[in-house]
């Protein structure tokens, strides 16, 4: 089959993105054909993917949107495809892989009313209802169980169209077994001294991802365990904001802020926790990441994943609604308590082993490929 996939924006370190691409990739392996309609292009393009980056420009992204469905519909036109599958909410797809959560739940719960007057509202409300209508013809990939009775609430949307997938985590994100000299190695490079504690946060959205708790929490700590502790924060986004809060907390020399990059696996090896308080959040791929590496995780509960680690006992889950103080209390009781931290990651590795946490891709493309789209 001829399949096209659309997303905005491609870029190698997304967990959008890096969802498409290995969905991409074993469609391919099927033997099906990848067309690409993107706006932004960013790293390699496998080999047989065709990708089209479409010249459109506009003041407002909704306007960009639009322009890209429009300049697609009129490729498709001329050029038709057995499959339409969407990364980003629009019209006209066949599936929708639904890493963003409900868009009108948060605009009627989180917005002022005047939120709705806008353009910006009106066309994000559109193509929400393109996907989730209850007559739209569109099969729904879901990651997130937290989601779909939003979902169902705000569109009456049928059960039959939604299809719950298994976390998708690389295998290589696994503790390979010379786990114990990657984590030397990677201490050495990063001169981290025996008795020093690394706490990583990865994932592009500073803001979203609760960047300003964790700086908080790590001011918060006693004098002693403050001084040898270190943050890592990895992912796209502009630091500016924050490195200015490393700055007033007094944590300059300690916390340190990198782009996105592709050996994370070395980080979740080398560090002693991963802390991940973000304000909300679909799923959280890197948790799991976290959990097979055996690397201890400190999340809030609004993520839809946080209850693997719960299950795991890989770490701790942070109450909602969320307190600060919760926060920072765990996070002393997390490092200093080294016997627990070592328990932790064993049951993350243990969990690993047993639990469907790598199978994503394979059932995506069985329902992107299934005879009985509409």
């Amino acid at each position: 089959m001829q399949l096209a996939f659309v997303l905005y924006k491609y870029f190698p370190f997304g967990g959008l993105q890096r969802d498409f691409m290995r969905i991409a990739l074993e469609c391919q392996r099927r033997g099906h054909q990848i067309r690409v309609y993107t706006l932004i292009w960013e790293g390699d393009v496998p080999p047989g993917f065709e990708v089209l980056v479409a010249p459109v420009k506009a003041l407002f992204n909704h306007r960009r949107n639009e322009k890209l469905s429009a300049w697609m519909e009129a490729d498709l036109a001329k050029r038709p495809v057995d499959r339409l599958v969407g990364f980003n909410k629009m019209p006209g797809l066949d599936v929708y892989y639904a890493a963003d959560g409900c868009f009108e739940d948060k605009a009627q719960n989180l917005r002022h009313s005047l939120y709705r007057r806008w353009g910006r509202y009106r066309h994000f409300a559109e193509y929400e209802r393109a996907v989730f209508a209850k007559d739209a013809k569109t099969e729904i990939l879901m990651i997130s169980e937290v989601q779909q009775p939003l979902f169902i609430k705000h569109y009456d949307t049928p059960l039959e169209r939604f299809h719950l997938l298994p976390p998708g985590i690389a295998q290589d994100r696994r503790a390979p077994a010379n786990a114990a000299e990657i984590r030397a190695e990677f201490r050495r490079e990063f001169a981290l001294k025996d008795d020093e504690l690394l706490l990583v946060q990865i994932g592009s959205g500073f803001k979203t991802k609760g960047v300003d708790r964790s700086l908080k929490a790590l001011a918060a700590l006693p004098s002693a365990l403050k001084k040898r502790t270190r943050l890592f924060v990895i992912g796209q986004d502009d630091p500016k904001v924050f490195l200015v809060q490393s700055a007033a907390l007094g944590l300059s020399d300690q916390v340190q802020f990198m782009k996105g990059r592709s050996d994370i696996p070395r980080f979740l090896l080398g560090a002693d926790l991963l802390i991940h308080p973000a304000y909300n959040e679909n799923t959280g791929t890197v948790l799991l990441e976290a959990l097979v590496a055996g690397l201890p995780v400190l999340v809030t509960a609004v993520c839809g994943y946080a209850h693997y680690i719960a299950e795991a006992e890989s770490g701790l889950v942070l109450a909602e609604p969320f307190e600060q103080a919760q926060l920072n209390q765990y996070l002393t009781t997390m490092l200093t308590d080294d016997a627990a931290r070592a328990d932790w990651g064993r049951n993350g590795l243990a969990f690993a082993e047993t639990a469907d946490l790598y199978s994503m891709p394979q059932h995506a493309a069985d329902v992107i490929l299934a005879e009985q789209h509409r």
